[in-house]
């Protein structure tokens, strides 16, 4: 950071202007000014108490806080109020939607508040980049090389742009992801990449490679030639192992047309396909994600007859190699997407998982504690041409995590 309220100014700096329903953070404090008079708390209560207070606003709140009077504007924007209370601080995950098929732009939900707020997003070019979040952090790859790679806080705009990763140059696919460790605030970065083997069609070269915070550099964990299968861009990082979908390439039935492979980043076990899972199918549209340390997998029930036509949604949980599953998408929801087909997006932390359908800006949030399915409130977009695209993806927002 350059200086303690420096993520102040570049929030601020940053925040678009909201539309419709939609609030930008400069908005809110305008809203804390008008309510400075009532606010009477900070005359009796020490720094420490007052720190504490504070540190259990939603994130927007504190960004309004911090324009109450100068005593609030030096305790939030302060790093001993940031690395103190840091567990404190923790948020339900935010949701950025995409608005735009060709452009970076979109909003953020906020599921605290229930509202939408304009952000503009550092460095990343297009939509359709490689994205991957942890613990207050996104990880951003391009989709031309796979060899640019930054990763940033959304909400304070800091960012790093990374050194070029190894392995093959254009591969075929590539599945990235990203683990904070929320006590040393180190980070991996991991890349999964698949090219088809010259002239054998049933083979892959399958590459993982680790980039280190700590050491800022990266190594080829492992290189294998998969037969009959090949990788995808599904990953995830869960308690130290790494996840990432494999998919047939011989031709198989539907209801093996996915699978699971595991690999842990400290023993980096191998061969790969001997940590193979099979995946309950047939599914379309498979999408994993981290839930406090847990492996979840939202999938796409196809049709038995054309496996590509979504019938359903599910949520299932890995339980050792077994899969449990957790919910189904009710009917009414469902329907209230209109009409999917093989692609929706869908990511989640903490204990919330977003769905959302490519076609249309309307957004679904399932609270795995409560086992509750919730509408948000719609996103103050409208759909400019039929074949406009929305995608997105789910992030903390953490005022202390820095790349």
């Amino acid at each position: 950071m350059n200086g303690e309220n420096s993520w102040i100014s570049h929030c601020f700096d940053g925040m678009s202007k909201g539309i419709g329903d939609c609030d930008s953070f400069p908005e809110l404090c305008d809203e804390g000014n008008k309510e400075t008079a009532a606010v009477s708390m900070d005359l009796i209560l020490p720094d420490d108490l007052l720190e504490r207070v504070l540190a259990y606003l939603p994130i927007a709140s504190i960004f309004r806080a911090g324009s109450v009077c100068r005593r609030w504007h030096e305790i939030v924007s302060s790093r001993r109020f940031l690395w103190n209370f840091s567990d404190v601080l923790l948020q339900k995950p935010w949701y950025f939607m995409f608005t735009s098929s060709d452009e970076p732009v979109g909003f953020a939900y906020d599921p605290v508040l229930r509202k939408w707020y304009g952000i503009e997003l550092p460095r990343i070019q297009s939509p359709n980049w490689f994205i991957a979040s942890s613990c207050g952090l996104v990880c951003f790859m391009d989709n031309d090389s796979r060899s640019e790679i930054h990763v940033c806080n959304p909400v304070t705009k800091h960012c790093k742009k990374l050194e070029d990763p190894p392995g093959l140059k254009f591969p075929d696919y590539s599945a990235l992801s990203i683990s904070v460790n929320r006590t040393s605030h180190d980070y991996t970065v991991s890349i999964v990449k698949s090219k088809q083997v010259p002239e054998f069609f049933f083979q892959w070269d399958v590459s993982v490679h680790i980039y280190d915070s700590e050491t800022m550099m990266w190594t080829t964990s492992v290189t294998e030639v998969l037969t009959g299968w090949r990788g995808g861009d599904e990953s995830v990082i869960c308690d130290g192992v790494l996840y990432f979908l494999i998919y047939s390439s011989g031709g198989g039935t539907p209801e093996n047309r996915h699978g699971l492979v595991t690999y842990n980043l400290s023993s980096r076990s191998s061969p790969l396909i001997r940590s193979f899972i099979p995946v309950p199918g047939p599914l379309t549209c498979v999408r994993l994600m981290n839930l406090k340390e847990k492996l979840v997998m939202v999938g796409g029930m196809g049709k038995p007859d054309r496996p590509d036509i979504i019938k359903g949604i599910r949520i299932w949980v890995l339980e050792g190699r077994n899969w449990v599953e957790v919910a189904r998408m009710p009917h009414k929801y469902f329907h209230g997407f209109g009409e999917l087909d093989d692609v929706f997006a869908s990511s989640g932390t903490d204990n919330l998982v977003y769905i959302q359908s490519y076609g249309a800006p309307a957004l679904l949030v399932f609270d795995m504690n409560l086992k509750q399915w919730k509408w948000a409130p719609k996103c103050p977009v409208s759909k400019k041409f039929p074949l406009q695209l929305f995608t997105g993806f789910c992030f903390e927002p953490r005022l202390e995590s820095a790349p």
